[in-house]
Order: C-alpha cells, then sequence, then structure tokens
C-alpha cells in the first residue's frame, strides 16, 4: 500500500487557493496525496501577515523556502499555483521567456528556470496558461448556474473559445484580453474568488486535464507522485 505524500502548494491569490481547497485537495486524496495550500507571503508586520498576490519574484520565493525548511521531511513535495499572466519582471529566465513564441514551451521553460532557482528537488513548479479564468472558460456554460441572465455574454465566451481552438490556455495575456478580462468586460459582475473557484471545479479535475494541456500535465505530475 502506498504511503500518503504531503503536497504544499503556494497560491498566488484567494482564487487558486479555494479552488485547491474545494476541488484539487479532493481529487489528489484518492492518489493517497493530503494536499496543504497558502497564498503567497507579500508583507508582514509586528502583528499579522499579509498573503495574496504574485507582485515581486523574490517575496514569493523567500516563502517558499521557508515553507521548505518548516517541512524538510524528504517525501514532502511542493508546487505553485501562478500566472503567466502578470508575471512579475524579476522572475527567472523572464527576459529570455518574451523572445519564446509557442506558449508551450514558454511556460516550460519558466517552469524549469523557477525550479533551478529554488534549488530543491522537492519543487514542482506549476505555472497557469494565461490565468486562472483559462479553467472557468474551459466550459463557459457553467457560468450560466450564477448569471443566468447574461446569456448573449456566455454565448459571446463560447464563440471566443472556438476562436481558439476550443482551448482556453490559449486565450492571451495583455491587459485588455487576458481570461479575467474578458470575462469581466461580458460579466460585470463576476466574483472571481467566490464564483470564478466553484465555476472552474464544477466538471471536476478529469474534464480540465482534458480541456487545458499544460494544466492536465500539472496533475499528472502530482498524480503520479506516489508512483
Amino acid at each position: 500500500m502506498n504511503k500518503f505524500i504531503r503536497l504544499n502548494i503556494t497560491a498566488e491569490g484567494q482564487t487558486e487557493e479555494r479552488f485547491v481547497k474545494e476541488t484539487l485537495s479532493k481529487h489528489l486524496g484518492n492518489y493517497q496525496i493530503s494536499t496543504d495550500v497558502r497564498r503567497v507571503l507579500t508583507s508582514k508586520d509586528k502583528y499579522r501577515r499579509f498573503r495574496g498576490g504574485l507582485f515581486n519574484y523574490q517575496k514569493a520565493k523567500n516563502d517558499i523556502v521557508t515553507w521548505l525548511k518548516e517541512d524538510n521531511n524528504k517525501d514532502a513535495r511542493f508546487s505553485t499555483m501562478f500566472d503567466l499572466y502578470a508575471l512579475p519582471g524579476n522572475f527567472p529566465g523572464f527576459d529570455e521567456a518574451k523572445k519564446i513564441q509557442d506558449i508551450y514551451v514558454k511556460v516550460n521553460f519558466l517552469e524549469e528556470k523557477f525550479k533551478e532557482d529554488i534549488g530543491d528537488y522537492r519543487m514542482i513548479p506549476y505555472i497557469q496558461l494565461h490565468e486562472f479564468e483559462a479553467l472557468v472558460l474551459a466550459n463557459p456554460q457553467n457560468l450560466r448556474l450564477e448569471y443566468f441572465e447574461h446569456e448573449n455574454a456566455i454565448k459571446a465566451l463560447e464563440q471566443l473559445l472556438k476562436e481558439h481552438d476550443n482551448n482556453p490556455e490559449k486565450i492571451n495575456d495583455n491587459r485588455e484580453t487576458a481570461p479575467s478580462k474578458r470575462v469581466i468586460q461580458l460579466i460585470p459582475e463576476y466574483d472571481k474568488v467566490n464564483v470564478g473557484a466553484t465555476i472552474a471545479g464544477i466538471n471536476g479535475i478529469d474534464f480540465l486535464k482534458e480541456k487545458c494541456k499544460h494544466f492536465g500535465e500539472w496533475i499528472q505530475k502530482l498524480e503520479n507522485l506516489n508512483k
């Protein structure tokens, strides 16, 4: 019988944190993986710690390295859930990655540079193409559950998905066209944390693995931790 693997995930923000807690941790439990998640530590004072937002790579690295030291068990594993969109300029390999046109080659390159910089074999970096909302747009129909009055907007998002070869990871990452911006333009009241995190997981992790190639590759690595 395989032993339980402890997986610690550093999430960019509340949305990713909630998705891990509500959806991903249940899925990985079937593979005897116990998942913990916390947001990036951005600042702290004498009384409090403030978490959420990937604004500076060095701060994120310091937080991850601290957790690696806190849980120094050789069987523990660590990962991240960061967005490629608005990745900070001091991220490892950031300038070199700008020259890479293929999004999958680019994100794999960044993850490899990230892993090298952390320098711990237990680290399995993950960067979302291009933003968390790719998981929401894997099936725009799910938005009807919360925003049923926005029928035309949801149809427009379905058309957007078709225009990107039905691959939500291809929906690009500039300020006007990032996935979350597309959703908010059409559904202004879209609530990323309270709605997006839940809607993304409605069809289950296996559905998302099929629709989102890079996400699927990450999940496959996690599922195989016990093998």
